[in-house]
C-alpha cells in the first residue's frame, strides 16, 4: 500500500484505523495461530514471562516488567515493535503522525479540513515507532508531556491561547507507537503523577490549555523491585493504572544461562576460529553468576546481572588470545588459569554486603571462582570427602601424595603450551585419573580437564593452591600452613590484595 499518496486513495483502499494496542493484539493472533516465535532471542522465559506478556498484550493493558538487574526487560519491550504492523500511513507533516482518519490535533484536522480527499499521506515504518525514556531525576513534565514554546509564538505570531504554541513532549510523540520507560522508580514522584491522566482519561494537560488529545500508545514501564534502593518507588495511584505486572527472573540453570552468554558475548571472528573454549570453561563462567546469586557476600536485592557472564566469557576468551598472541601461536584453547582475566568482569557487577566489603572485591571473585570449581568438580570427578569414608582405593592418592613430598608446580598466565602440558604431566597419577573416568576425550580435553582437577582439589582442601602475580601454585596444604610466616595486623600490606 506504499503507493497510496492521498486520502482519497487511502479510503478507495479499504484501509481500518485501529489502535495501537489493538494492532499488537490482532498481530500477536496471527503469530500464535502460525506457532511463530513471538520474542526472538529472549531464552528462558518461554513457560513463565512470555505467556504471562502473551496474555497481557491480548487484553490490551499497559505493561509494567519487573526485575532484578539484567533480566531482559529493556530487550522485551524493544522486541515488542515486531508485532506492529510494517507501515502505517499518516498525514503528511503532521509532528504526531496521526492517522488520516482519526485526526487529534489542531494541524491534523486543519489539514483535512483544507485539503480534504486531497491530503498527502506519508508512511511511517514500525522501527520509528518505538520511544524509549531513561528515568533519571532532572526529567520534567515538559520532557514528556510537552510546553509553551514562546519561540514559537513569536515566530508565528500566535497569542498564547493558540494551541499551535505548544511544543509536543516525547509521550505525545510517540502517538501511534510503544513508548517505554526505564527505572520508572527513578522518576521523581510529581513527575509520576502527570502521568495519571494519560493512563486512565487519555488526555494531557500542558500550562493553561484545556487540551483533550486522545493518545493512542502502549506504555511499558520498567523497574527494579521497590526496596533495590531508597532512591524511589512507583507511586501507588500509578501502579494500578498499569493493568499488567509482570515479574522477571534470571536463568533457572546453566544451560539456560550459557544459551544466554553465548547468544550475547561479541566474540571476533578470529577469535571464535583460534581460540577453542570447551564445555566445562563456559559451564564455569555461568556457575560463577550461580554462586555470587546465592553468596552471603553480595546484596541480593541487587542481584547479579548476565552481563556478568557475557562480560567474564569474553574476557576468558581475550585473555587467552592474549597468550596466544605473546607465544606467537596459531592457535590455543581456555585454560582454568585464563580466568584470572576473568576477574575484572566480577568485580565491577557485584554490589558488596558490609561483609564482602571486608573482603573486598578481588578476593570475593576469587572466592566465587573457587566455589564454582568445586560444585563442577563433582558432576566431573568422585567427590573426595565421600571417597574418605569409602574403603575403595583413593584414585587421588598419587597426586596427592606427590605433593606431600615437596614437590610444586607452578601455572602461569604466560606459559607456552609446550611448558603447560610439561608442567601437568609432571605430576604422578594425573594423567591416569582423567583416562580413568574421562576416556573419549580429545588432547587439549585431557590437559584442561588435568588443570581442572588440581583446582579442585585445593578447593576440597587435599593440595594447597597459592595466588601469584600471573597464576597459580600448588603445592602440598600442610607444609604450606607449616611454612607460613604471619603477618602483624597492624602493619598493612598494601600488594596483598592484587585487586
Amino acid at each position: 500500500m506504499l503507493h497510496i499518496k492521498t486520502l482519497k486513495e487511502l479510503k478507495e483502499s479499504g484501509y481500518v484505523s485501529r489502535s495501537v494496542k489493538e494492532e499488537l493484539r490482532e498481530n500477536l493472533i496471527r503469530e500464535l495461530k502460525n506457532k511463530n516465535t513471538v520474542l526472538e532471542g529472549i531464552i528462558g522465559y518461554e513457560d513463565t514471562v512470555i505467556p504471562d506478556l502473551q496474555t497481557a498484550i491480548l487484553s490490551q493493558h499497559n505493561i509494567l516488567l519487573l526485575g532484578l538487574r539484567g533480566q531482559a526487560k529493556t530487550r522485551i519491550a524493544r522486541l515488542m515493535i515486531n508485532l506492529l504492523d510494517e507501515y502505517v500511513p499518516y498525514i503528511e507533516g503532521s509532528e504526531l503522525f496521526e492517522d488520516p482518519l482519526n485526526p487529534i490535533s489542531w494541524f491534523g484536522h486543519h489539514t483535512l479540513e483544507i485539503k480534504g480527499d486531497n491530503t498527502p499521506i506519508a508512511w511511517l515504518h514500525r522501527s520509528d515507532r518505538y520511544t524509549e525514556k531513561l528515568a533519571t531525576p532532572d526529567v520534567t513534565v515538559a520532557d514528556l508531556i510537552g510546553d509553551v514554546d514562546p519561540i514559537k509564538a513569536a515566530t508565528l505570531k500566535l497569542t498564547y491561547s493558540d494551541e499551535r504554541v505548544i511544543h509536543f513532549g516525547l509521550i505525545p510523540r510517540a502517538h501511534r507507537g510503544i513508548f517505554v520507560i526505564n527505572e520508572l522508580p527513578d522518576l521523581q514522584a510529581r513527575i509520576q503523577v502527570a502521568l495519571f491522566n494519560i493512563l486512565q482519561e487519555k488526555d494531557i494537560q500542558i500550562r493553561g490549555f484545556k487540551l483533550r488529545l486522545p493518545l493512542d500508545i502502549q506504555f511499558v514501564f520498567t523497574a527494579n523491585p521497590e526496596d533495590y534502593t531508597n532512591r524511589g518507588a512507583i507511586v501507588t495511584p500509578l501502579k494500578d493504572r498499569i493493568e499488567s505486572q509482570i515479574l522477571t527472573h534470571y536463568p533457572k540453570s546453566i544451560d539456560i544461562s550459557r544459551k544466554i552468554t553465548q547468544q550475547e558475548a561479541r566474540l571476533s571472528a578470529s577469535q571464535r576460529n583460534t581460540i577453542e573454549a570447551d564445555g566445562l570453561v563456559k559451564d564455569l563462567v555461568e556457575q560463577i553468576a550461580f554462586e555470587a546469586r546465592e553468596s552471603e557476600y553480595i546484596d541480593k536485592k541487587s542481584g547479579v546481572s548476565a552481563r556478568l557472564t557475557i562480560s567474564a566469557y569474553e574476557n576468558l576468551i581475550s585473555n587467552a588470545e592474549r597468550r596466544m598472541l605473546l607465544n606467537g601461536e596459531n592457535n590455543t584453547f581456555v585454560r582454568i588459569s585464563d580466568f584470572l582475566g576473568v576477574i575484572p568482569a566480577i568485580t565491577g557487577k557485584i554490589e558488596l554486603v558490609y561483609e564482602g566489603e571486608l573482603e573486598g572485591p578481588g578476593k570475593v571473585a576469587n572466592i566465587l571462582l573457587g566455589k564454582a570449581i568445586k560444585t563442577l568438580m563433582l558432576s566431573y570427578f568422585p567427590d573426595p570427602e565421600k571417597l574418605k569414608k569409602a574403603k575403595a582405593a583413593n584414585p587421588y592418592a598419587d597426586i596427592i601424595n606427590w605433593f606431600a613430598a615437596g614437590n610444586t608446580i607452578s601455572l602461569v598466565d604466560d606459559l607456552s603450551l609446550e611448558e603447560y602440558i610439561a608442567a601437568l604431566e609432571s605430576v604422578p597419577g594425573l594423567k591416569s585419573v582423567i583416562k580413568q573416568f574421562h576416556k573419549t576425550l580429545s588432547r587439549n580435553q585431557q590437559i584442561l580437564l588435568m588443570e581442572f582437577l588440581l583446582h579442585g582439589l585445593s578447593e576440597f582442601s587435599l593440595i594447597n593452591k597459592s595466588f601469584l602475580d600471573k597464576g597459580f601454585s600448588f603445592n602440598d596444604m600442610f607444609n604450606s600452613l607449616f611454612n607460613t610466616e604471619f603477618e602483624d595486623d597492624d602493619e598493612y600490606n598494601e600488594d596483598r590484595d592484587q585487586f
